[in-house]
């Protein structure tokens, strides 16, 4: 059986990014609760500052280069996505929501999303809800309740509830159990073809016959 394919999208802009090693850490643990539970996955990990020129390139002439191309398919095909930005002026980054922007409009309905963030300091933390989770709702998908914000002064701390750890191991069980019982290529259900109805007619349904 083809595995599950988790598709991880990172927005970090420096190398090494404490963006990408969030996005690894939180990869690996629904990787692993994934496996636990029978699961086969197949992870790709897609990173926006390779393709922010392309990005660029896609808003302004309405076609993606084959390297974006290849990011959007995969993201589209994806059985779930885990997306994590870092946060400047507290909301996402504009090379996150450029990536946003140039995505099909039907991408993510119905798919299972865990979001994450990392920033300089705990008062970054909200943007993942005013402003992440907003998007996402936009796009239609299904976000997981725990998002996962990590500052600078987190990646020291253990295990214990409450930690970032314990942030990690939360969202990505609540990801795997959304996937456990999800066939391998799944289809998320789309909207019904939305049939417009001139307006005539609907003044001709509210005639009293």
């Amino acid at each position: 059986m083809t595995g599950l394919r988790l598709v991880v999208v990172t927005a970090g802009l420096s190398v090494p990014s404490s963006t990408r090693l969030l996005a690894d850490r939180l990869a690996e643990a629904t990787a692993r609760d994934l496996r636990a539970a029978g699961r086969e996955v197949d992870l790709r990990v897609v990173e926006l500052r390779a393709l922010a020129r392309d990005i660029a390139d896609n808003l302004v002439t309405g076609f993606p280069p084959p390297a974006l191309r290849d990011a959007l398919r995969a993201v589209e095909e994806a059985d779930a996505l885990i997306a994590v930005t870092p946060i400047f002026s507290a909301s996402y980054s504009g090379l996150f929501k450029s990536f946003a922007d140039v995505l099909d409009r039907d991408a993510l309905t119905g798919k299972p999303v865990l979001i994450a963030a990392t920033g300089g300091t705990a008062r970054h933390s909200l943007a993942l809800e005013h402003a992440m989770r907003p998007l996402f709702a936009y796009l239609r998908a299904a976000v997981v309740p725990t998002a996962v914000f990590a500052a600078s002064e987190d990646w020291g701390a253990n295990g214990a509830d409450g930690s970032l750890a314990g942030r990690i191991d939360r969202a990505a069980g609540e990801l795997a159990t959304r996937l456990s019982g999800r066939p391998a290529g799944a289809v998320p259900p789309t909207r019904a073809a939305e049939q417009v109805v001139p307006f005539e007619q609907q003044l001709a349904a509210l005639r009293v016959r």
